[in-house]
């Protein structure tokens, strides 16, 4: 199981996200290369780094692949169909847990609930409270990678089933996945691997270790 210890950054309310995707630049990025499922070879380029403050959880995706596609714009939309990235979290040894899927243009989808049925959807009001800064590096040429990169600041309310002031010291769990179930490429890729004969990113036993110091 790996590990994953997120750091404390200075960062007030008002912070542009521009100003946050560049402090997340100088922090330790981890790599999400694990393909589990052999029908599903596909693996582009993608890492991550994270990072919270008094207010927020902050998480900068860095992506490179063959295609990209972003066809959904409304909360709650499946933007798992589009080029996606998603970041799932549990507390302490709590069954349920949230996920936080993002398109490459930001649309999100976020849910809550112990398995992947029955989940309880953020509201749009909600997820309306995460700010997101979105960029594209489009390709050199046709045999080169389309690059993007998207900052996240997730504000501790978006947490909302959960009553803290901060998240200093929460012991979590959890998992970072990028997938693209309609691309001309599907792929699903992991941060901790995930032992299922099929796609499934909604198993939290194969959830990693995820500590804010």
């Amino acid at each position: 199981m790996k590990t994953l210890s997120v750091p404390y950054i200075h960062a007030d309310s008002i912070c542009e996200l521009e100003e946050i995707s560049g402090k997340l630049d100088h922090i330790h990025q981890e790599l999400i290369n694990i393909t589990p499922w052999d029908a599903f070879p596909y693996k582009p380029e993608i890492a991550f780094a994270i990072a919270y403050s008094d207010h927020a959880v902050f998480l900068k995706f860095y992506v490179e692949e063959k295609h990209i596609r972003a066809i959904y714009s409304e909360p709650n939309e499946p933007v798992y169909k589009d080029s996606c990235v998603e970041f799932f979290l549990s507390f302490g040894d709590e069954k349920e847990y949230y996920n936080f899927e993002f398109n490459c243009a930001g649309t999100c989808l976020l849910g809550f609930g112990e398995e992947r049925t029955n989940r309880i959807m953020g509201s749009d009001e909600l997820i309306k409270s995460i700010g997101f800064r979105s960029s594209l590096k489009p390709a050199v040429n046709k045999d080169s990678n389309i690059g993007w990169e998207l900052t996240l600041s997730i504000p501790n309310n978006a947490f909302q089933y959960h009553q803290f002031k901060t998240l200093k010291g929460q012991n979590c769990r959890g998992n970072f996945y990028k997938c693209g179930d309609d691309l001309p490429q599907p792929h699903f890729v992991v941060w901790n691997n995930i032992e299922t004969p099929e796609p499934d990113y909604h198993r939290p036993e194969f959830f990693g270790s995820i500590a804010f110091k």
